[in-house]
């Protein structure tokens, strides 16, 4: 279990290095690309979009054709992508090719969490799905200073074939360390229509659907900051390229040691409860970013304050919202991390280059941004009032809470 783990966990991490280890080229790409700040955050909207749309065909696939296939597959084109995204002449072939990039790289993410459903349940699923998010939480802690060194030594090319070297190291992981976890007698053989009867039998799932919009919601939250960080530190705060990924990284810490700490704690007061503690996190800390900022009393000591309680909260929900909603669809794991994972990429695409609309020199629509991402992932709990609980297990400590949840 420990290999497989490591093995998903690699293939998962591609994915914030592939989003967060060019950041601090952003305004360098603004440059040399001859665009403005949302122009260049349409190469991270592509790439969310690829993700998205990846997902939703490579999930439901391998519920037919199993996992390995697929997976090998999409972690061969990952590593084909981001070499011809160094070389890419222009913007616009940039964009085409971070699209490509990020359908590619959605197998590791849609058809791990898919494995994680094949091979185990309850608790123990939610504790899996901690580590994978402390494994990928190490994307923001890594990736913005080894992105600000390349970027300084290599220019923005140099960063993309750092990530070509990584994404050949995952697809290796994968050809040793990941089996076939769907035996044929559980694929779904019946062809397009019955992929398509399973899509609408996850979506009717009134409490899978909540904890979806609030998992999908919450990493929206995250892609607003991640599309307004560099703009956020070098502009508006005035920090360097290099004290920017060091600012980005040191909330990248907070959150995985969030992410490791509720690993240990939902065995205790079970992933509801602790998924419920995140949002409200999220929620009031987004509020008072939000007013700062209309305020105009943004100072970094408080900014930094404010942003590691937010990512303290959001690795809570995205664990144990991500757990609780694959929970509820064990029968077509495939489909249902499918429509996770294309709702999360969606929003996230969506949030992406709205917040560059005011320019480089403000941070009020990034914020006002997360809050309403924040609220939203909130109320969409509302969808799983009187669900039964189903495979996750509520804390044995405190059956009457548990009662009075279901």
């Amino acid at each position: 279990m420990f290999w497989l783990t490591a093995a998903l966990g690699l293939l998962a991490f591609v994915t914030p290095l592939a989003t967060d280890m060019y950041l601090p080229a952003f305004p360098h790409l603004t440059g040399e690309l001859h665009s403005s700040a949302s122009g260049i955050q349409l190469t991270l909207t592509a790439f969310l979009l690829g993700m998205g749309l990846g997902q939703l065909l490579i999930g439901p696939l391998s519920d037919r054709f199993g996992r390995r296939v697929p997976l090998l597959a999409g972690a061969a084109v990952m590593v084909t992508a981001s070499a011809l995204c160094a070389l890419a002449p222009s913007l616009g072939v940039l964009v085409v090719l971070r699209f490509v990039q990020g359908f590619s790289g959605s197998a590791g993410v849609v058809i791990g969490r898919a494995v994680i459903t094949d091979v185990t349940s309850g608790d123990r699923a939610a504790r899996l799905f901690g580590s994978l998010m402390t494994l990928t939480g190490l994307g923001p802690i890594v990736a913005p200073m080894v992105g600000a060194a390349l970027t300084e030594s290599a220019g923005w090319r140099g960063v993309f074939w750092a990530l070509t070297g990584v994404s050949a190291l995952a697809l290796l992981g994968a050809v040793f360390f990941v089996p076939e976890s769907l035996p044929d007698g559980k694929r779904h053989t019946g062809g397009p229509r019955d992929t398509l009867r399973a899509m609408r039998g996850v979506l009717g799932d009134r409490a899978y659907l909540g904890y979806t919009l609030s998992f999908g919601l919450a990493f929206a939250m995250l892609f607003s900051y991640i599309a307004g960080s560099a703009f956020l530190f070098q502009k508006v705060l005035g920090l360097s390229v290099g004290h920017a990924s060091l600012a980005f990284a040191g909330i990248g810490v907070v959150g995985t040691l969030a992410s490791m700490t509720g690993t240990r704690l939902v065995g205790r007061y079970g992933p509801e409860r602790l998924l419920r503690t995140g949002l409200g996190t999220m929620v009031a800390c987004t509020a008072a970013l939000c007013t700062v900022s209309l305020a105009g009393a943004l100072t970094l000591p408080l900014t930094m304050a404010l942003l590691c309680p937010v990512f303290i909260g959001m690795r809570l929900v995205t664990a144990n919202a991500g757990a609780l909603a694959m929970a509820r669809v064990p029968h077509a794991s495939g489909s249902g991390s499918a429509v996770l994972g294309t709702l999360q990429s969606a929003l996230s695409a969506l949030m992406a280059p709205l917040v560059g609309l005011g320019g480089e020199h403000t941070a009020v629509p990034m914020f006002l941004g997360m809050a309403i991402c924040a609220a939203l992932s909130s109320l969409s709990l509302l969808l799983t009032r009187g669900a039964v609980p189903v495979g996750v297990t509520a804390p044995a400590t405190d059956p009457r809470r548990t009662a009075a949840r279901t």
